[in-house]
């Protein structure tokens, strides 16, 4: 029990090194390094790797060794593609069993920032992630919820924030708020989808700006 204790620590810990960026995508991961750095031997390191890569964060080179996977633009707009209809799904799913408690609870998330000017950017984001991995949980699809635990950490290691300003997207939050208390589905589905299709334009409007 204590050694998977420890790899659980660990596997936590090198995850949150990947999304500060304190590991970088395509950094070689030389393990006996990492394992002094943490205090720890191999064993426990090595299956804290496992994990990471079954999450898609890190990577095994045949012959070459374990590196933090590097993401593509391209893999980015696939998540978005993806999450557009997954997470569609799920409103759709938790139209039809949300309770009222859990409707109070999306709504609280972003009551705090009604009628402010200068929202904080960091406290929006944290709101936004934990409306939509709420949605994800709530539909009763433990598929979905292992979908919605990749995605994010796709995001996470891109360091892709907040694409559109609290501004305009807040309305949207509540949007999909109302459609769930009503257990209107369909509308659950089409708005969510729509929301999260207008963010994935926002970050190609980005890519075309940088280039």
């Amino acid at each position: 029990m204590e050694h998977i204790e420890l790899v659980d620590r660990v596997y936590l810990r090198i995850k949150e090194m990947i999304f500060n960026q304190d590991l970088k995508p395509g950094q070689k991961l030389i393990q006996e390094k990492l394992a002094d750095s943490l205090g720890i031997s191999r064993s426990p390191l090595l299956k804290a790797l496992q994990k990471l890569e079954g999450e898609l964060l890190v990577e095994k080179v045949p012959r070459r060794g374990m590196y933090v996977k590097s993401i593509t633009l391209k893999e980015i707009v696939d998540v978005f593609q993806c999450r557009a209809v997954i997470e569609g799904l799920s409103a759709r799913l938790t139209a039809s069993l949300i309770t009222p408690e859990q409707v109070r609870e999306l709504k609280n998330l972003f009551e705090v920032f009604k009628n402010v000017e200068n929202i904080d950017a960091l406290a929006y984001a944290n709101a936004d992630r934990l409306f939509h991995a709420n949605i994800m949980k709530w539909s009763g699809n433990a598929v979905i919820t292992r979908m919605e635990v990749l995605s994010n950490n796709q995001l996470k290691a891109f360091q892709a924030g907040l694409l559109r300003p609290p501004q305009e997207t807040l309305a949207e939050h509540f949007a999909i708020v109302e459609a769930l208390q009503t257990g209107n589905g369909a509308l659950a589905e089409q708005l969510m989808r729509g929301h999260i299709e207008q963010s994935l334009a926002a970050f190609q409007d980005r890519l075309t700006e940088t280039k």
